[in-house]
């Protein structure tokens, strides 16, 4: 039964932050400075990940009996976190390849015109610029992609899990016969 919960709370989330990406990315062409959507897409994330509280709670209200411990917990939290990270990857795999393939352009073009509007002494700005360049040339792997990706939504997730695991946290309350 493990099994099923992971994969539906899993899913869910995956599902659920892929769709507020793929609805919240064409924002960022029209109105949205980056920015700001970094900060609309982290949120998303967090929404999207608090199937992963759900997720724990459910297996241990249904399969546990209402007790589970911290370990179990975990375990049932980052099988969660690993399925809805692994859609969200796929899902701006696709974004980026299919339906926007210009957003790393844009992105680098924005992030060097932030970088020349700080104030930062010039040498500072084109150490910056080089690191940019060398990056935006790693990026195009898409290996690096995928790393990169995964390890935008997984650390957010583990996080939820650690805190969840603990919140849900519940030992067997022993029946005293008397």
């Amino acid at each position: 039964m493990m099994k099923k919960i992971v994969l539906i709370f899993g899913i869910i989330g995956g599902l659920t932050v892929t769709v507020l990406m793929f609805t919240t990315m064409p924002l960022w062409q029209e109105n949205m400075d980056f920015k700001t959507g970094e900060i609309v897409g982290y949120i998303s994330m967090v929404v999207s990940l608090s199937t992963i509280f759900f997720g724990i709670k459910s297996f241990r209200d249904n399969q546990m009996d209402g007790s589970i411990s911290f370990g179990k917990g975990f375990q049932v939290g980052i099988l969660i976190t690993l399925t809805a990270s692994v859609i969200y990857v796929v899902g701006w795999m696709v974004y980026s390849h299919v339906i926007d393939p210009e957003f790393m352009d844009r992105y680098y073009t924005f992030s060097i015109q932030e970088l020349q509007e700080s104030g930062k002494p010039a040498a500072e700005i084109e150490a910056q610029i080089k690191g940019m360049e060398s990056f935006k040339e790693m990026y195009k792997s898409p290996l690096v992609q995928i790393g990169i990706t995964f390890l935008e939504i997984f650390p957010l997730g583990l996080l939820i899990t650690l805190i969840s695991s603990l919140v849900l946290m519940k030992k067997k309350v022993k029946v005293k016969h008397g």
